[in-house]
């Protein structure tokens, strides 16, 4: 007896009693044909293992799912009408052709699902190999410095040809509108006036405030140290891509759910779920940009918390003068083995209790 499933596995035989190649092989008896051939064949192979003998038989309803797919409603129509009886069995190979026949197009069916499901997830997954491969570039360590004085370079470009564009004459900029920004966004304040930008053309307000930018980063830099501001540029840069691809893809899985309804416009919801996308990745492209140029020049570096000490004290022959003796800890006394209450993490006997 052998049972099959779906499952992982395709069963295991349970020998009742004798020799089965001596009586005709095991038999197989399917009681369902499945959507994928595959299936059926890996039943039938259960039989006929290594040159023994067997065969196999499938019994199938008309009610079946395949079946019904096949279009069943006309075999049962044909028997009505000859008068059948329901527990007469139909045998005949063009029967069994066309199930064969059913089972292709079901599978096609599937491929084509599959593939389509591909297709969106082809979409996120470039977004992903670009976010995933800028986290490696910074976890590996690099000096990061000109990736982010380049996102603040673009955040200085949007920003002039939004108050300063070279469209325009130079009389029609919104040089206050660019400097409240500037200090809202990049710089600190009071490092930009509007009278430091009147009188410039695009290109040279461009120049003035990268120019400005590497001022500031230099005397940050200076103030903190360098081996401070290049870790400070690591998490700044790795917290600001993490958040915001984490809301890009709650807002991706948002717009995979309700794309298909573009099919009622005469759109095609592939091809707007990749024009919507593209738009999306570039506008959390720009606000990663916009957040580490805020952050960058603006952050509070808070005080290390310094290690505990333990402090030995060793003990003093009392005096003849009657003098008080050091005065003796009342915290519980730290065994050998127990961690050392410095917060190196290494045990007692280790760490401070070598002094």
């Amino acid at each position: 007896v052998t049972i099959a499933t779906n499952m992982a596995g395709r069963g295991t035989d349970i020998v009742l009693g004798g020799n089965a190649e001596f009586m005709a092989g095991l038999h197989i008896l399917g009681t369902e044909r499945h959507e994928a051939r595959r299936i059926d064949n890996q039943l039938r192979g259960r039989s006929g293992r290594q040159g023994d003998p067997g065969s196999s038989q499938f019994f199938i309803s008309l009610e079946d799912d395949l079946m019904r797919l096949f279009g069943s409603e006309r075999f049962l129509g044909m028997m009505d009408k000859l008068g059948m009886d329901d527990s007469i069995p139909i045998e005949h190979p063009l029967l069994s052709k066309a199930i064969e026949s059913a089972q292709k197009r079901v599978e096609g069916r599937n491929f084509d699902i599959r593939k389509h499901v591909l297709e969106y997830d082809d979409v996120m997954n470039k977004q992903r190999e670009v976010i995933y491969r800028q986290r490696r570039e910074i976890l590996e360590g690099g000096n990061i410095k000109n990736q982010i004085l380049k996102m603040i370079d673009d955040v200085i470009d949007r920003a002039a040809d939004t108050w300063a564009s070279k469209n325009v004459y130079a009389e029609e900029y919104d040089l206050k509108g660019l400097a409240e920004y500037m200090e809202s966004n990049v710089l600190v304040p009071g490092s930009v006036k509007q009278a430091d930008l009147a009188g410039k053309h695009s290109d040279e307000i461009r120049e003035w405030l990268a120019k400005r930018v590497r001022e500031l980063y230099a005397i940050r830099e200076e103030a903190v140290g360098s081996e401070v501001m290049r870790e400070l540029e690591r998490v700044v840069v790795l917290r600001t891509v993490d958040r915001k691809w984490m809301d890009q893809l709650v807002a991706m899985d948002d717009l995979r759910q309700g794309i298909g309804l573009r099919a009622f416009g005469q759109k095609d919801p592939l091809t707007e779920y990749k024009f919507e996308a593209y738009d999306m990745f570039n506008n959390m492209t720009e606000s990663i940009q916009e957040e580490v140029a805020r952050l960058i020049l603006r952050v509070q570096l808070a005080n290390k918390p310094l290690r505990r000490s333990v402090a030995v004290a060793n003990p003093t022959p009392p005096s003849g003068g009657g003098g008080t003796g050091p005065a003796r800890s009342a915290k519980t006394k730290v065994g050998r083995n127990d961690p050392c209450p410095c917060g190196s993490g290494k045990k007692y006997k280790r760490c401070c209790g070598q002094q």
